[in-house]
């Protein structure tokens, strides 16, 4: 499955800046819809933002998927790669 990336970066009530990839079919990369599994895996973190909007998250580039992150898409529309303070 080839997909999207959606480098994303945004700041925490810590004031860590916390890096993450989202992760969407290639077919799938309508903006509003990337942004709002990013705000869903905000959410499940339990981290609350000022601001989450294209500024914060911009499409980097495509890719063949591995096979969980494929499953993960196809389980759930997207997969999230951790990079920095997602903990």
């Amino acid at each position: 499955m080839k997909i999207a990336v959606f480098d994303t970066y945004v700041v925490r009530p810590d004031g860590r800046r916390m890096h993450f990839d989202i992760l969407v079919s290639d077919e799938a990369k309508d903006m509003d819809k990337v942004l709002s599994y990013g705000r869903r895996y905000l959410e499940a973190k339990g981290v609350s933002v000022e601001s989450f909007t294209s500024r914060e998250c911009r499409f980097c580039h495509t890719e063949m998927a591995s096979a969980p992150v494929e499953n993960e898409i196809k389980r759930s529309g997207f997969a999230i790669l951790e990079l920095e303070n997602c903990e």
